[in-house]
């Protein structure tokens, strides 16, 4: 029986994955890694953390499965997007931390260019808003912040990559300098209507051309991991964002069909054809994964705190002592008891796109608990998809029949009892849960041959369990306009009065 190994470098933590051709998780290792706030609003990680722990947990699940790498007939990649590694070409070394999606020191940078009239040409070529999310403007502050960085840029001698693109680079040894096209739609250097490296944005963001990896489809014949990593030199042939993967994963492979992923953060994609569609709502247009020779888009509404609000709880207000506490402490009491949480730690994604954002936690009284504040922050993530799915049904005129999710978040009944009330859609829950990593497996595992086409991915589909609405809509309209009340309070927070 073949098998494809899935590598999920996620934000927190990398796993690995085995797959076989039925389609369910064979085998699983985890390991997290540190993260860094050496600043407010900054947030950074070791590249070679990410690198060994990747590798580790890798051999590890090899190892568990009992099984040889010329078992293995593919490898998939997926990995948390924007997080940007710069690293000498020669040495292989980082020339500085990499700095993590959430990193907000760029957002000075962004403000200035917008005051410069440019933010509309960003978007027609790339389908992003002008943010420091995304990959562009940490390069920039890397090439202007490490000494002698710009120059050894110029002269071809730096690299630049996602997380993707440094796996890539050191699974094969540094013979392959690769990203795939749903990667490369997020550095905001992609032009999404030609598919290249947009020199106009290049110039824009003072970024040399000689730093970028070559872009590729999201599944083929990619790379091939070296020999010596796994014992066998095994093709790397799926590439994706962990969100367009998760896309993949659920199989929304037609125009319509909409999955949110609740991680570290909470990402709502919808399929939109081969064509992308212009947001007005500032939602992000994307290129999403695909088989090998076709064309993808998709909407996307990003969502910067959603499960990171329960490890907050748990590392920064220590009211948990694991994660999986939270359920049976928000659900001690039937609702927040009037507390609304705005976790906006590290400004506010879509669609409001307010870098100067901060938390807040509103509606204290004598009678609140931290029950109530931790129901609050479960809720939080609900509404803040609640935002995302109003906006996504504006953009596109497509009234959601369902919602398919996954992430780690969605083991929380409670939370996806909250959203189906406030969407007022069934939520559908699979099977396999881990849709990520089962999304590269698949890109992967159709180049290999394992699986031959999506129809056959699809009898591979099991649903775990449908959420129905069934709260009062009264209390819904209620719950969603204090939402509201309480997310203008916090906007703007460190802006100028």
């Amino acid at each position: 029986m073949p098998y494809v190994l899935a590598l999920d470098a996620g934000t927190t933590s990398c796993r690995a994955l085995i797959f076989d051709e039925t389609g369910p998780v064979c085998q699983i290792a985890q390991r997290e890694f540190r993260q860094h706030y050496p600043q407010p609003g900054w947030v950074e990680h070791n590249a070679h953390d990410i690198w060994e722990t990747q590798l580790s947990v890798a051999r590890q699940a090899i190892e568990q499965q009992g099984i040889h790498a010329r078992d293995l007939a593919a490898v998939g990649i997926t990995n948390q997007r924007e997080t940007t590694i710069v690293w000498d070409r020669k040495t292989g070394q980082p020339i500085c931390p990499a700095i993590v999606w959430q990193d907000r020191r760029t957002a000075p940078m962004c403000d200035r260019l917008r005051r410069d009239g440019v933010e509309g040409l960003v978007t027609e070529r790339t389908g992003l808003v002008l943010d420091a999310y995304f990959s562009a403007t940490k390069v920039a502050w890397i090439l202007d912040n490490v000494s002698g960085a710009r120059e050894r840029a110029a002269a071809g001698k730096l690299a630049f990559g996602t997380v993707d693109t440094w796996l890539i680079w050191n699974l094969t040894k540094g013979k392959s300098h690769l990203t795939d096209v749903t990667n490369a739609s997020r550095t905001q250097l992609f032009n999404i209507h030609t598919r290249q490296w947009d020199a106009e944005l290049l110039s824009l963001f003072g970024i040399p051309r000689a730093m970028l990896p070559d872009v590729c489809e999201s599944s083929g014949q990619l790379a091939e991991v070296a020999a010596e990593q796994f014992g066998a030199a095994i093709p790397i042939a799926g590439i994706a964002g962990d969100q367009q993967a998760a896309l993949f994963g659920q199989l929304c492979v037609h125009r319509g069909e909409t999955k949110t992923t609740y991680g570290t953060g909470c990402f709502m994609l919808q399929h939109t054809g081969d064509t992308p569609v212009a947001s007005r709502s500032r939602l992000i247009t994307t290129i999403a994964a695909a088989p090998a020779g076709q064309v993808a888009y998709a909407l996307e509404g990003s969502v910067f705190i959603g499960g990171a609000v329960v490890q907050w709880l748990r590392d920064g207000l220590r009211a948990i002592v694991s994660s999986e506490e939270i359920r049976d402490l928000a659900g001690s009491v039937p609702d927040s008891g009037g507390v609304y949480f705005v976790p906006a730690f590290a400004g506010l994604g879509a669609p409001y796109w307010d870098a100067n954002a901060r938390g807040m936690i509103i509606g204290l009284t004598q009678g609140t608990t931290v029950a109530h504040i931790a129901r609050a922050a479960v809720e939080s993530i609900a509404h803040q998809v609640a935002d995302l799915a109003a906006a996504m049904q504006s953009d596109s005129g497509v009234t959601l029949p369902e919602m398919k999710v996954d992430g780690g978040a969605t083991r929380d009944d409670l939370l996806l009892q909250f959203q189906s009330d406030l969407l007022h859609v069934p939520l559908v829950r699979p099977a396999v849960t881990e849709t990520t990593a089962r999304g590269a497996a698949f890109l992967a595992g159709l180049a290999a041959g394992v699986w031959t086409d999506v129809s056959q991915l699809a009898t591979l589909e099991k649903i775990d369990r449908r959420f129905e609405p069934r709260m009062d809509q009264a209390v819904v309209t209620q719950a969603r306009e204090r939402w509201k009340r309480a997310v203008s309070r916090c906007k703007n927070w460190e802006g100028d009065e």
